[in-house]
């Protein structure tokens, strides 16, 4: 073993929670960060890792801390790592999608650092980018690369819908039926 030092980056998990909202549309919980770095901004709920958790148990207790929703299935979305991406210093992101169900929506407050847990509505422009919105209010930019994840997020849901689809809607469809509902759901179709 080697003698050397190497550099060690800090640990964090997110979780894309995607529902429903009253008009059929697919929405996305975001928290407001009440601190710094990006306090004010909209974000995607998660934080560190603590040593004794695992990545998708620190995703849990970061929902449950961060938006009061708890026992969600997770599935791992990916390693989000380019350096610089969080101004804290060296932090990779391990970050998760969850589905909630539409009925469960007011669950959702905002706790620990967070101002305020909402859900903002999913909307493609013309051009195929994300738009976000919630009570006539756009979100702007996220906080962090979380423009980054919420886009990879998507494109999981649309790659997923035989999947994720039936969680989502609440009830068994065939792929393309699921497909075609998403689409619709994400203002495509």
């Amino acid at each position: 073993m080697s003698d050397k030092e190497y550099p060690k980056p800090s640990l964090t998990a997110d979780v894309v929670t995607f529902s429903l909202d009253d008009e059929g549309r697919i929405s996305v919980l975001l928290i407001q960060r009440g601190k710094d770095p990006f306090a004010g901004r909209w974000a995607i709920p998660g934080g560190f890792c603590e040593p004794s958790e695992t990545v998708r148990e620190s995703a849990a207790r970061e929902l449950v801390e961060e938006t009061g929703i708890r026992d969600l299935p997770m599935v791992e979305l990916g390693v989000f790592s380019r350096p610089g991406r969080d101004p804290r210093g060296w932090v990779v992101s391990v970050a998760h999608v969850a589905i909630l169900p539409a009925d469960r929506r007011d669950e959702a407050k905002g706790g620990d650092d967070a101002r305020a847990a909402k859900f903002f509505s999913i909307g493609l422009d013309e051009r195929g980018r994300v738009t976000l919105t919630a009570d006539g209010e756009e979100a702007g930019p996220l906080a962090f690369d979380h423009d980054e994840i919420l886009a990879r997020s998507i494109a999981r849901l649309e790659a997923s819908s035989d999947m994720l689809g039936p969680m989502l809607f609440g009830r068994p469809m065939s792929g393309e039926e699921a497909q075609r509902a998403i689409e619709t759901a994400l203002s495509r179709g």
